[in-house]
C-alpha cells in the first residue's frame, strides 16, 4: 500500500512538473504581445479553454470531491491563476471584439463551474459518484483544452481546401478543353480587325 502511495506521488510530481511547463508555454506568446501593445493574429480561445480546463481540475481535487488529492489541486490552482492572467494581458490590448468575446466566454465559463459546482453537490452524495462525474468533465475538457489551438488552423485550412478544389477543377478541365478553336477564334479576331483597318485605310 505504501509503495503504491509512494509510486502515484512520484508520478503525480513528474506530472505536475510537465504540467507547469505547458502553463508557462505561452510567456512568450504574452512578452510579444505587451511589447506590440496588440494581440495581433493571436486568439484567446486556447487560454479561455485551459481557464475552464483548470476550474474543472481543481474542483476534482476537493476533499469532498476527491480525496487525497493535493498535487491536482496545487498544480491546477497555479495553473488557473497563470491562465486568468494571460486572459488579462490578452484582454488589455485586444480589440473591443475580443474583449466581448472574452468577456462572454469568462460569464459562461463561471455559470457553467457554479452549476456543476451546485448539481455535483446538492445530486451526488458520495465522493466516488462525484469523482467520477467530475472526471469524466475533466477528460472531456482535457480534450477541448488540447483542441482549441487547432481553431486557428480552421482558416487556414478551408483555403487549403478551396485551392486544392480549384486545382483539381484546372486539372480536369484543362484536359477536356479544345484550345484550338479557343487559338482559332483569336486568329479570326486578329484577321477581322486588320480588314478593318485595310478597309479603314483605304476609305
Amino acid at each position: 500500500m505504501t509503495d503504491a502511495h509512494t509510486a502515484r506521488t512520484i508520478v503525480g510530481i513528474i506530472g505536475n512538473v510537465i504540467s507547469f511547463g505547458l502553463f508557462c508555454s505561452p510567456i512568450p506568446t504574452m512578452i510579444k504581445i505587451w511589447k506590440m501593445k496588440s494581440v495581433s493574429e493571436f486568439k484567446p480561445d486556447p487560454y479561455l479553454a485551459t481557464v475552464l480546463n483548470c476550474m474543472m481540475w481543481s474542483f476534482y481535487g476537493f476533499p469532498f470531491v476527491h480525496p487525497d488529492s493535493l498535487l491536482v489541486i496545487t498544480i491546477n490552482g497555479t495553473g488557473l491563476f497563470m491562465e486568468l492572467v494571460y486572459v488579462t494581458i490578452f484582454f488589455i490590448f485586444a480589440t473591443s471584439a475580443i474583449r466581448r468575446k472574452i468577456t462572454i466566454a469568462m460569464v459562461a465559463e463561471m455559470i457553467f463551474m457554479a452549476a456543476m459546482i451546485f448539481c455535483t453537490l446538492y445530486f451526488l452524495h458520495t465522493t466516488k459518484q462525484r469523482s467520477m462525474l467530475i472526471g469524466i468533465m475533466c477528460i472531456v475538457f482535457n480534450v477541448i483544452m488540447y483542441a482549441s489551438p487547432l481553431t486557428v488552423m480552421i482558416p487556414n485550412g478551408l483555403g487549403s481546401l478551396s485551392g486544392l478544389v480549384q486545382l483539381i477543377l484546372y486539372a480536369t478541365y484543362y484536359r477536356t478543353t479544345n484550345w484550338n478553336d479557343e487559338d482559332g477564334d483569336k486568329e479570326k479576331r486578329f484577321t477581322n480587325a486588320e480588314i478593318e483597318l485595310d478597309t479603314c485605310s483605304y476609305g
